[in-house]
């Protein structure tokens, strides 16, 4: 029973402790997915802490996988590791039986797991965690007391310290269709045998005061009486797949899509993501003004990229000094390509060549 107890110790430990490094590598990432459970769940006031709930989470699940490790306060970390994973495997089982989150994200963007795998994972472990918690007091501590609190402190220091580094610069390592060397219109196709989602264009007209929504077979285009009022897409059947790299569609305020001039060019071409122009950092103007001036050398083309409307990105270039086109893109989109507000990408011919947070310009100051 004692082997069986410490396997289940070190298993149980070392997968809380690999989850929480992973998710802590972005917590943004973990944050974006707090969003769209609250949003299902019909939670939306908390997604103004996200962020806060995602780094807590993370060095949580890191501090309990090293107490159930190294056998620390057993009584306390056995109920709240047990606390920790009824409540994960009620999201899973929610993500798997709703089907309105296609992935909870237990383990970042790094490691893509389905529903029905993340849900049964989490069971599996919710056993393990009873039979440790039913047979606590079995476990000893690994080391002295000293020395176990000195590892907790350290693992608690650690658990913020790396989030506080991913969220000022990038994350360490990048797990998404935008990390640097990937060709982004070839990110753009579907993975291998994998069937996009299936989607008909539902038609919403007014005539007589009254909506009505058609579809374009059944909309009665002979009639001009009906005035448009929106349209909006449907979803009929669900893939089994999607791209890595999903609404990279750049357009002009004007509504010209300028996607393909920019992943066709040789010049390098930078392009300076700014999700939100009124949220947008500061720090980077003097680096920017330095890429400026090679691009008024020919050496490069920069293209602002943001989500924000024109009437808001006028002042934001008055106020910075920036003399760049200023493009739309989705603002997910955005924010999936660049962690921090501003980011700053380098394409050449479509391929990520670099990568930089605002905090990290590579450019000489005059």
């Amino acid at each position: 029973m004692k082997f069986l107890l410490n396997l289940l110790r070190i298993i149980v430990g070392v997968l809380f402790i690999f989850s929480g490094l992973v998710k802590a590598n972005d917590p943004l990432g973990l944050s974006y997915k707090m969003d769209e459970f609250f949003e299902v769940l019909h939670l939306g006031f908390m997604s103004h802490y996200s962020l806060v709930y995602s780094v807590a989470m993370n060095a949580f699940e890191i501090v309990c996988g090293v107490a159930i490790l190294i056998g620390y306060r057993m009584r306390l970390f056995t109920w709240l590791i047990l606390l920790l994973i009824a409540f994960f495997t009620f999201l899973t089982a929610y993500a798997l039986f709703s089907g309105t989150v296609r992935e909870c994200g237990c383990f970042g963007d790094c490691i893509k797991l389905s529903p029905a795998e993340t849900f049964w994972k989490d069971v599996a472990l919710l056993v393990m965690i009873l039979v440790i918690f039913f047979y606590k007091d079995k476990i000893g501590p690994l080391f002295g007391t000293k020395a176990n609190g000195a590892l907790m402190l350290v693992s608690l220091i650690f658990s913020l310290g790396i989030q506080w580094y991913t969220l000022a610069h990038l994350p360490l390592v990048d797990c998404l269709g935008y990390k640097v060397g990937n060709n982004i219109p070839e990110k753009m196709k579907l993975p291998p045998g994998a069937h996009p989602d299936v989607y008909e264009t539902v038609l919403i007209y007014k005539k007589d005061g009254k909506a009505k929504e058609f579809t374009t077979e059944n909309f009665p285009w002979n009639d001009s009486t009906w005035v448009y009022v929106d349209r909006k897409d449907k979803l009929v059947k669900e893939g089994d797949g999607e791209p890595p790299v999903k609404d990279f569609i750049l357009t002009d305020f004007d509504g010209g899509n300028q996607t393909e001039a920019i992943l066709t060019e040789a010049t390098p071409v930078y392009l300076f993501l700014v999700k939100d122009v009124n949220e947008a950092a500061d720090g980077w103007q003097r680096k920017m003004a330095a890429l400026q001036a090679l691009a008024k050398q020919g050496k490069c083309y920069i293209y602002g990229v943001t989500a924000s409307t024109k009437d808001q990105v006028e002042p934001f270039v008055k106020k910075n000094g920036l003399d760049f086109q200023f493009l739309n893109m989705d603002g997910t989109a955005i924010k999936t390509a660049g962690r921090s507000n501003p980011c700053l990408l380098l394409l050449e011919k479509g391929t990520i060549k670099g990568k930089w947070s605002y905090r990290d310009l590579p450019f000489a100051i005059d």
